[in-house]
């Protein structure tokens, strides 16, 4: 038996096994399995070039009859994966209970379950289609995302390529039909000219964020992360027509994007989707041309209260009529939860595992570092993404992926690091950590700034708690912002509503600029009003748009700008403080 790789970073693991089967005299199943090796007086069986042989202790199934119909079953799964083949930082996915249970006993028994409710008639049809139809275009997601990220020779996977900087590997399938299955229309995914299938796929480490809302942000934010060109080449390979190889643009455009959900399993811990991509031109000739673009979506483990639970999500394009047989080419992103770990305090940070990684060395990360509090989450993410290409432009779509990938990768490491739940823990090169005496005198000197520059109190929230004055500025549904003093001003404070407005982190802040988030009618109207601020302490600046550090536009009512002074004597300014008011994302 082979199984899967869980990422890239390491071989996947086969199994030789005896099994037993035996019904017994009460109307019992008893189903017995385990490894073949010479302590277990059987011959262990031919080793497979590209696999690790792993073992399986006994193993197995009861399955006993119920009083009145239906049926008990029992499941033991007992494994050694050889944990020690691997790097240390990758062990616990060979080792940790919690994810073999979740990965193979908890998983077996859900399928059970589902397939009992679908015969008995328990499950409405989505879209039109049988139960077992949409789980039949899960199981082909779910399987060709596996097919990808373990590129078995057997099914005609070999190497083109690996990116030794970023350890972006590239592999190629000449041999699609036998991949995708005979029963598949070929379609004109596979032309007539000669081509193949193409992947692209990475592993990296990423901190601080649990992998079901990483997952979760992945998907209700594509526009973050994705190109749409490519995403427009993807779908163009299940028409006749020819398409050209695109160039990743800076600052695409996408459009809204749709969900139409289709099925769910019974405890909603998996979903299949339709996602409708609205098309836009970004020429004159492109939006002649520019149409809607549909995928179906595998999303799982979005539960963030599972016990050692992967999430992922998996998308393949498809045209709009949707057939049984369509073929699909599956993409997509994994998240596995690793242990948490204990170590010294650092600054949050998301990092490339693969690069990182020597096996045998003690599964050292150079230069990782984990949150403060002794507690971080770690997670491995490993990324696939495949394409159809014609022969003659193989090099060409190779390049486009690889640089792709890249491309995901540090979209992913921004998001990550905006959406980190454990960046207020982080008190490496802060100016002002929260809670700390700093920040606690920096509050109080904006509360009584901004009193007696305008006159007003700020408007804080009346079920906010008054004892404090820097939880009343960090809870703030305003973004309020410290400056510096200096020719080009850059960030030293933020509460949260303001590192929410820049998807950004209170380390990553102190790199950001006031100019680089102001549009140009914004960094005029603070240039008319500086003065004024300098002169008569604060200023009221028109609504505008600013941007976030990852490029999002958020627009905001009203800004109020004003000099903190702290206890010096003279009044000199300490720095400038920012209001945005009602912001919100366009």
């Amino acid at each position: 038996m082979q199984t899967y790789a869980p990422t890239t970073l390491a071989a996947p693991r086969d199994f030789w096994t005896l099994r037993y089967t035996c019904g017994l005299d009460d109307g019992s199943l008893v189903i017995c399995e385990r490894s073949l090796t010479q302590s277990t007086g059987g011959p262990s069986g031919p080793n497979t070039p590209g696999f690790i042989r792993a073992e399986v202790l006994p193993s197995g199934y009861l399955i006993r009859p119920c009083e009145g119909g239906g049926s008990m079953i029992h499941i033991v799964d007992h494994v050694d994966l050889d944990a020690w083949s691997v790097p240390e930082v990758l062990r616990p996915l060979y080792e940790s209970p919690k994810i073999v249970a979740q990965k193979m006993t908890i998983a077996a028994l859900r399928h059970i379950r589902q397939i009992a409710h679908e015969s008995s008639g328990e499950i409405p049809y989505g879209a039109g289609r049988q139960p077992a139809v949409l789980r039949t275009f899960s199981q082909r997601l779910s399987r060709g995302f596996n097919d990808a990220v373990s590129g078995f020779p057997d099914d005609g996977w070999s190497l083109l390529t690996s990116d030794g900087a970023e350890d972006i590997t590239i592999t190629v399938n000449s041999s699609p039909n036998k991949l995708v299955g005979s029963h598949i229309s070929p379609s004109p995914l596979f032309s007539a000219i000669g081509g193949g299938i193409l992947c692209a796929k990475a592993s990296m480490l990423v901190q601080d964020v649990p992998p079901a809302l990483l997952v979760r942000f992945l998907r209700e934010h594509r526009s973050e992360w994705a190109d749409p060109g490519v995403d427009a080449y993807s779908a163009a390979s299940l028409r006749a027509s020819p398409y050209a190889v695109p160039g990743l643009r800076a600052g695409g455009f996408m459009g809204n994007q749709v969900i139409l959900p289709l099925a769910h399993t019974l405890e909603h811990e998996e979903f299949l989707e339709v996602l409708r991509l609205e098309g836009h031109g970004f020429s004159h000739e492109e939006v002649l041309l520019a149409r809607d673009m549909y995928l179906l979506q595998l999303c799982s483990g979005v539960d963030e209260n599972a016990s050692g639970a992967c999430a992922q999500l998996v998308f393949a394009p498809i045209d709009e009529s949707f057939a049984d047989d369509a073929p699909l080419l599956p993409s997509g992103f994994r998240v596995i939860p690793l242990d948490t770990k204990t170590d010294v305090p650092s600054a949050t940070r998301t990092l490339d595992l693969a690069s990182a990684l020597e096996v045998g060395s003690g599964g050292a990360l150079r230069g990782s570092g984990d949150s403060p509090g002794g507690c971080s989450t770690r997670s491995v993410l490993t990324i696939a993404f495949q394409f159809s290409f014609e022969n003659h432009l193989r090099e060409s779509v190779a390049a486009m992926a690889r640089q792709y990938v890249r491309a995901v990768m540090a979209s992913v490491q921004r998001v990550a690091m905006a959406i980190a739940p454990s960046r207020l823990g982080s008190q490496i090169q802060l100016k002002h950590p929260p809670g700390s005496p700093e920040a606690l005198t920096l509050a109080s000197w904006i509360g009584r700034s901004y009193r007696a520059h305008t006159g007003e109190e700020i408007r804080w929230s009346d079920t906010e708690e008054a004892d404090s004055p820097l939880k009343l500025l960090w809870n703030h549904s305003d973004a309020i912002l410290c400056c510096s003093l200096k020719p080009a001003p850059m960030f030293t404070f933020g509460n949260n509503a303001a590192l929410d407005m820049l998807e950004t982190t209170l380390v990553n802040l102190q790199d950001i600029s006031l100019e680089a988030i102001l549009d140009d009618e914004g960094r005029k109207a603070l240039c008319a009003e500086f003065s004024k601020v300098m002169q008569q302490g604060s200023a009221y600046l028109p609504g505008g748009v600013c941007k976030s550090s990852m490029g999002r536009q958020a627009s905001y009512e009203q800004a109020v700008a004003w000099k903190v002074v702290g206890d010096d004597v003279a009044g000199a300014p300490h720095c400038l403080a920012f209001m945005f008011v009602n912001w919100t994302f366009l």
